[in-house]
């Protein structure tokens, strides 16, 4: 299958949609994941906070795919923030995934009323893995307008990605216009609102016009939108 490629502010790019691996049980993640690549997937994401990022590795090893042909992201758990903490978790995971360098790595939460508030020196922290070749990229989740208009000002490095909930019940449209406002590149988890839009009496007439489901409609959506998505 064809699936559309986004480029990034630092002119890497990533596929428009992904496998996301939130909610798998880790003693599923490596048959799971097979099949996702099975059918076309070559965008997976996952988190140390899912617990499964060993099961991820294990499908990308099995599955012969060349490793060029896979886009890795991964997300840094809301108890790692501290740069030594940071630096030893974003380790395990390569370890985790078998892999020596992933494609994208993110701060998952930014964590405002934690560690003083000082989320910035993570941000920092991350951008070293860029600079010692080890992430293609970073970038951020569930992070609001002044989360990130702070890490850039005083970081002066800027996130690929703000992966943020959107679906059309949470359109997260101050997120989302401080995210393109930066150049950064909205990701939608739980695009199709964890199955709510399949009982949608309006996306299901939608749908029904244009010969499809309310899923494909709803992620066609996010597509024209230029959203990067995460179906599963």
């Amino acid at each position: 299958m064809t699936v559309p490629t986004i480029t990034l502010n630092d002119q890497t790019t990533i596929p428009q949609l992904g496998f996301g691996t939130y909610q798998v049980p880790p003693e599923q993640t490596a048959a799971t994941v097979g099949t996702a690549l099975e059918v076309g997937y070559r965008h997976l994401d996952t988190a140390q906070m899912y617990q499964n990022e060993q099961g991820v590795g294990e499908a990308i090893k099995a599955s012969g795919i060349a490793r060029e042909e896979l886009y890795v992201t991964s997300k840094l758990n809301n108890g790692f923030h501290r740069p030594d903490d940071a630096r030893r978790s974003f380790d395990e995971t390569l370890t985790r995934l078998g892999l020596d360098r992933i494609d994208l790595f993110l701060i998952h939460w930014p964590l405002p009323t934690l560690y003083d508030g000082d989320y910035v020196s993570t941000w920092r922290t991350l951008a070293e893995f860029v600079a010692d070749g080890r992430a293609a990229s970073v970038g951020v989740s569930n992070f609001h307008p002044e989360h990130l208009d702070r890490i850039i000002s005083e970081t002066g490095v800027v996130p690929v990605v703000n992966q943020i909930e959107v679906h059309p019940y949470l359109t997260n449209e101050a997120a989302r216009a401080a995210s393109i406002r930066h150049g950064v590149e909205v990701e939608a988890w739980s695009p199709i609102a964890q199955g709510a839009v399949l009982d949608d009496p309006v996306i299901g007439e939608i749908a029904a016009a244009h010969g499809k489901t309310p899923s494909q409609v709803t992620l066609r959506w996010h597509v024209e939108r230029g959203d990067i998505v995460f179906p599963k």
